[in-house]
């Protein structure tokens, strides 16, 4: 079977959604457990308290994963709680739900997602980096959208096209000793995309995926938590597609 055992693993953006779900996945198979939040301190000591009672070690620290400083703080914390990591797990993220076309938007969205999908990726596996072990493992978690663009989420398609390109470069930087893969869900059922499938939308966007259902969060967090185990070993520089097929349809 998949194990953790005896390994640490960081996820961001661990208080809902798929974040929440590889948490709890990781300390299933074994693994101590740190997530990060950016404001909902109750639900990520929720998801803290799940950990723990399946006899694992928790921790939680919050803040801007775009500012530098409190990035710094939350891993020198995970550095003294658990000494390193095995695994890293870049989840946290936005996605504006408006439909806006490019010549319509803001500077001020284009930047607010660029920050929290970009700067935020990049100043948390920068500091992942000085806490992994040889033999650990980055997931990067994109998107469809990254493939293929979404039209009228032009800020959101191109944040999550940067991480396939950044898991393209880093996987050779950090070879032989630290693996670097993404996995690239489609729509997923979370909070965080709750009011674009009210309706009869929900149907439209199922009726596009050749699998035809909507997964739950635990549909990728399993990919993931292979990704982070010695099963993908001899795998780096991937993109794992967990979309039930979309990203084949246009």
């Amino acid at each position: 079977m998949i194990t953790l055992a005896g390994r640490s693993v960081l996820v961001t953006g661990g208080s809902r959604g798929i974040g929440k779900a590889v948490a709890l996945l990781a300390a299933k198979a074994g693994a101590d457990v740190a997530i990060t939040y950016r404001s909902r301190a109750g639900d990520a000591e929720a998801v803290a308290r799940q950990i723990r009672d399946l006899g694992r070690r928790a921790y939680i620290g919050g803040g801007d994963h775009a500012d530098p400083a409190v990035v710094g703080r939350i891993f020198r914390e995970v550095k003294a709680v658990f000494g390193g990591l095995d695994g890293f797990v870049a989840n946290a993220g936005v996605w504006p739900p408006a439909e806006v076309a490019l010549r319509d938007m803001a500077e001020r969205q284009w930047r607010g997602t660029m920050m929290q999908n970009v700067d935020g990726v990049f100043h948390t596996t920068k500091a992942s980096l000085e806490l992994l072990r040889p033999g650990g493992a980055i997931v990067l978690v994109s998107s469809t959208a990254g493939q293929r663009g979404e039209p009228f989420h032009a800020d959101y398609a191109a944040s999550k096209g940067a991480l396939i390109s950044l898991t393209k470069a880093l996987c050779v930087e950090c070879a032989p000793g630290i693996r670097v893969n993404c996995v690239a869900p489609g729509w997923v059922d979370t909070e965080m995309v709750a009011s674009a499938l009210e309706g009869s939308e929900r149907d439209r966007v199922t009726a596009g995926i050749p699998l035809g259902r909507i997964p739950p969060p635990e549909d990728i967090a399993g990919p993931i938590v292979f990704l982070l185990s010695a099963w993908a070993r001899h795998i780096t520089g991937e993109v794992l597609n967990v979309n039930g097929g979309s990203v084949l349809c246009g």
